[in-house]
């Protein structure tokens, strides 16, 4: 049964996700309000990754907020959409892979999780995606369509069934998030 706050939680995400496809610096606040009570929603399902992932996502969207508000001396933003160097897809797959076991071991030795491999790998993955969102490279979009296909399996198992949606839609956003991005990219190159 969809609880109240599960309800706020995906609105709050929604919007959040729109705003970043836009660009829009207002998803960051609208991130930490969804973060925080996925938190609880997650904590209550046992899934102890995602739930400490929503902590980490707050103080990561308080830091992409400022990284989105930044300007320079000209009053320009200080990061543009930008994409990822083959040495940067190097560090985000070393990162992923170095996360996802050392998650999954801290998640089966500290806690009750049932599923603990794979609460990890999305978590995981998250942290990535997070990172390369703040920093405006087109690449996030791909990390989160990843992670988003993963995590309906992962909610559907545990019955989050309007978490399992939200996660359905995010994974149609995050194509769209990409192709946005990439249209702007070549607007201002062009």
């Amino acid at each position: 049964m969809m609880s109240s706050v599960e309800i706020a939680a995906c609105v709050l995400g929604l919007a959040m996700v729109v705003c970043n496809i836009q660009a829009w610096h207002w998803g960051w606040p609208l991130a930490v309000a969804s973060s925080l009570l996925y938190f609880f929603l997650f904590k209550d399902s046992l899934l102890y990754g995602e739930a400490g992932l929503q902590l980490v996502f707050v103080a990561i969207s308080l830091w992409g907020w400022w990284q989105w508000l930044r300007k320079t001396d000209d009053e320009q933003p200080a990061i543009a959409i930008q994409r990822l160097t083959f040495r940067g897809w190097l560090v985000v797959l070393a990162t992923s892979a170095t996360l996802w076991p050392a998650l999954a071991v801290l998640l089966q030795s500290l806690t009750d999780s049932d599923v603990a491999w794979w609460d990890a790998l999305p978590t995981a993955l998250s942290l990535v995606g997070q990172v390369l969102l703040g920093r405006k490279y087109l690449e996030n979009w791909l990390v989160w369509m990843v992670v988003n296909v993963i995590s309906v399996a992962l909610f559907a198992h545990k019955g989050l069934w309007l978490t399992c949606v939200l996660y359905a839609l995010f994974t149609a956003l995050s194509l769209w998030g990409w192709r946005a991005w990439r249209q702007s990219m070549t607007l201002k190159a062009g």
